[in-house]
C-alpha cells in the first residue's frame, strides 16, 4: 500500500484527512506525526498559506524520506482586517499541548474582538492550502499545491460541539447551522480543507 504522511498531531485533521482521502484513494495509508516521535517541530515561518504548507511538506518529507502531505490554513474576519489569517492556530497565545483548551482561548479571543461588531460586519473566510511534497532520487522533487476557500460569517457564541478549531463559531454562507453542528459528511463536501483536498486527490493518485 502505498504511504503518505499528514503533516500535523493533530487527531481531528488526521481524522478528518483519512475521511476523504478514504473517499478519492483507499489504497493510500494515511500516517500522521505521532507515528514519528523524534521528528523535530517544524517553524511555520512563511508570510502565507502557501509558504507553510510547503515548508512543512518538505520538511517532513525530508525526515520521513516519504510523500508529506501539509496543509495551513486560517480564519481570515473582514471586520480584524483579515486576521488572525496565518496565525490562527496561535492567536489566543495558548502555550500548552491541549488542542481544545487552545480552541477554546482563540475563540474566546476572536469573540472578545468581535464583540461590538454587527451581524451584517461579520463576514469571513476559511482558507486553506495542501501542499504535496515527494521525493525523487532520480531528479526533481514533485511539488503540487491547490487551494480551498469557504465563506461565511462569525456568529455571536459557540453552537455545537463536533468539529474543532473555530468550527463552533463560523457559519457556512447558505447554512443556518455552525460548521461544529454538521455532520462530517456535509462538513467534507463544502470545507476549505475538503475541497483543496479533492482537487489534489487525483493528482496524488496519478504521482504517488
Amino acid at each position: 500500500m502505498r504511504k503518505i504522511v499528514l503533516a500535523t498531531k493533530n487527531t481531528g485533521k488526521i481524522t478528518e484527512f483519512k475521511r476523504l482521502l478514504d473517499e478519492h484513494a483507499k489504497d493510500i495509508a494515511v500516517l500522521g506525526l505521532n507515528n514519528f516521535p523524534d521528528m523535530p517541530d517544524v517553524v511555520e515561518s512563511g508570510k502565507s498559506l502557501s509558504e507553510n504548507a510547503r515548508l512543512k511538506a518538505k520538511e517532513i518529507s525530508d525526515f520521513t524520506h516519504l510523500p508529506a502531505l501539509a496543509d495551513d490554513s486560517g480564519l481570515f474576519i473582514d471586520a480584524l482586517n483579515g486576521d488572525p489569517g496565518i496565525y490562527s492556530a496561535r492567536w489566543g497565545g495558548y502555550l500548552g499541548e491541549d488542542s481544545s483548551q487552545r480552541d477554546l482561548v482563540n475563540i474566546n479571543k476572536v469573540l472578545g474582538q468581535l464583540k461590538t461588531v454587527s451581524k451584517d460586519q461579520r463576514g469571513a473566510q476559511f482558507k486553506a492550502v495542501v501542499a504535496l511534497y515527494k521525493p525523487n532520487s532520480t531528479g526533481p522533487a514533485t511539488q503540487k499545491e491547490f487551494e480551498g476557500i469557504l465563506p461565511g460569517e462569525i456568529v455571536f457564541e459557540p453552537i455545537g460541539n463536533s468539529g474543532f478549531g473555530y468550527d463552533p463559531i463560523f457559519m457556512p454562507s447558505g447554512f443556518n447551522q455552525s460548521l461544529a453542528e454538521l455532520s462530517p459528511r456535509v462538513k467534507d463536501e463544502i470545507s476549505h480543507r475538503g475541497i483543496a483536498l479533492r482537487m489534489m486527490a487525483p493528482f496524488l493518485l496519478a504521482n504517488l
